[in-house]
């Protein structure tokens, strides 16, 4: 496979997108046991209900971890110089998490060439949970 390179992409270009399987509550533990993040409104259903919600939904990191793997398949970690995302809806679950990324802008900076990307998490339906960008280097 040959590497990416700044010269091979275009504005307006599409990354390979990344599909998760649907979340489950076990997704839902395994990443609270990696991520640290064991507030019981993710994990435990009295609690969720307690506070209104009719089940556990998602950590937010969840569905931005599934965008760092988009980027990350598409990349060397190495390569990625931002990553933010403003998280938009509660992610539910049973979403599957549809990542996508596009390259809105080429640029210099630092020395290097660069890609401003624009990422987005959906669920099945196309409802957008997470809205972000990303900046990587290629050579």
């Amino acid at each position: 496979m040959s590497q990416l390179t700044y010269d091979a992409v275009a504005v307006g270009d599409a990354l390979p997108a990344l599909t998760s399987d649907p979340i489950s509550r076990t997704t839902l533990a395994l990443f609270a046991g990696a991520s640290g993040d064991h507030n019981p409104i993710h994990i435990d259903i009295d609690f969720a209900r307690k506070a209104g919600m009719d089940d556990v939904f998602s950590q937010g990191m969840l569905p931005m971890a599934y965008l760092g793997r988009l980027l990350t398949d598409w990349v060397p970690q190495d390569a990625i110089r931002e990553f933010s995302a403003r998280f938009v809806a509660i992610t539910w679950l049973k979403e599957a998490i549809h990542c996508t990324g596009t390259i809105t802008e080429k640029f210099e900076e630092d020395g290097e060439t660069r890609l401003r990307l624009g990422i987005t998490a959906a669920n099945e339906n196309g409802d957008v949970k997470l809205s972000g960008s990303a900046v990587v280097a290629l050579p």
